[in-house]
């Protein structure tokens, strides 16, 4: 009697989900290799036009890692000056991304940056995390996201003091200017505000809890306690930004007529508080900012008795004196605490009323 031989059953069907496994991570990886080579190549292209335009970036010890889901990029002995002189340093930069979206990039300065600010000097600049975000890279103007966690600023020796010592944090916001959405309520200043151009972008910025150097107007203004300021505006014709030469992005900008439109704002400094609105703010040929802004303004004595008394030079104490004195007087007839004032910005000062305070803020 024959006995039946035993059955040979195939193995494909064991080994197959090992193949299809193999040849995913097979071609995963040919796509990491060649994205990481785009992601080089266009990094050296970037820096290579930058120079072409007169900047000078260095760096060394290039290498990309992260396989098998993320891109990391990181850099040594980084240097990005601008033709301003204007400068960014770093002892590494490190950004990243997914290799599966590689559309938004975060970028790191885990040993801190330093900042160079033309004839003004260096200030070194550390903090519990110094990183910012990129994305919608196809867009005219990706998005753009800067944040600073604790910050603190160092001036370096025989440089120009800087105006705040630290913070609890730093943000700055910029995107493609949206309008608002269908259905959005209007808001009630709504009827004085311009409509921006279609080449426009939306910038917010935020500094929450600063404290000023000793003897600093921004200390003086918060007698010692914290600034906090939350700013957001629309730079019309943004356009004219690009190609920044040895006066700065700015200069092209302002020739041409480009304004910040609806800027609108909140400030507090120690005990006083203020809102802040302006319809139109440019800048003059020498870079300074032109224009007013209306203060809707709370306690405002404090602040500005305190910063005709800092000892700044970059502060007219007498006219400090002055505004505060007429700011005092405006209180008591008004009989409130909120007062109105406004801050004019032209050739090249900024005035309360009739009373020279300071400098206006310079762009470029």
């Amino acid at each position: 009697m024959n006995e039946a031989l035993p059955r040979k059953y195939s193995r494909t069907g064991l080994l197959l989900p090992f193949i299809l496994v193999g040849l995913a991570l097979a071609g995963w990886t040919v796509w990491w290799f060649w994205l990481t080579a785009q992601v080089e190549q266009r990094l050296e292209a970037q820096a290579a036009s930058l120079r072409q335009s007169g900047w000078t970036v260095t760096y060394s010890d290039l290498s990309t890692t992260g396989w098998p889901f993320r891109t990391r990029v990181e850099m040594r002995e980084v240097t990005i000056a601008a033709p301003s002189t204007h400068a960014l340093a770093s002892p590494v930069l490190v950004a990243e991304a997914n290799a599966y979206a590689p559309n938004r990039w975060v970028v790191l300065a885990p040993d801190g940056l330093m900042l160079t600010r033309a004839a003004k000097g260096k200030v070194a600049l550390r903090g519990d995390a110094i990183r910012a975000s990129i994305s919608g890279l196809t867009q005219t103007y990706p998005n753009l996201a800067v944040e600073l966690a604790n910050p603190v600023f160092t001036a370096q020796p025989g440089a120009e003091v800087f105006p705040i010592s630290r913070a609890n944090r730093i943000e700055f916001y910029l995107r493609p200017h949206l309008g608002p959405a269908e259905g959005t309520p209007v808001p009630a200043d709504a009827t004085t505000r311009l409509k921006p151009g279609p080449d426009s972008v939306d910038v917010l910025f935020r500094l929450i809890e600063a404290e000023g150097r000793a003897g600093g107007p921004v200390q003086g203004m918060a007698r010692s306690g914290k600034l906090t300021a939350q700013i957001e505006t629309v730079i019309d014709d943004a356009g004219r930004l690009r190609g920044a030469d040895s006066a700065g992005i700015f200069a092209a900008w302002t020739a041409s007529g480009g304004r910040f439109l609806n800027t609108r704002g909140e400030i507090a400094a120690g005990d006083s508080r203020a809102t802040l609105s302006s319809d139109i703010l440019s800048a003059d040929a020498e870079g300074r900012l032109q224009g007013s802004v209306a203060l809707k303004a709370e306690r405002p004595l404090s602040a500005l008795s305190g910063l005709a008394q800092s000892g700044s030079t970059a502060v007219n104490p007498v006219g400090a004196a002055g505004a505060a004195a007429a700011s005092a007087a405006q209180g008591v007839a008004g009989g409130e605490d909120a007062i109105d004032l406004t801050l004019v910005f032209r050739d090249g000062r900024t005035f309360l009323g009739p009373f020279a305070l300071a400098p206006a803020p310079r762009l470029f």
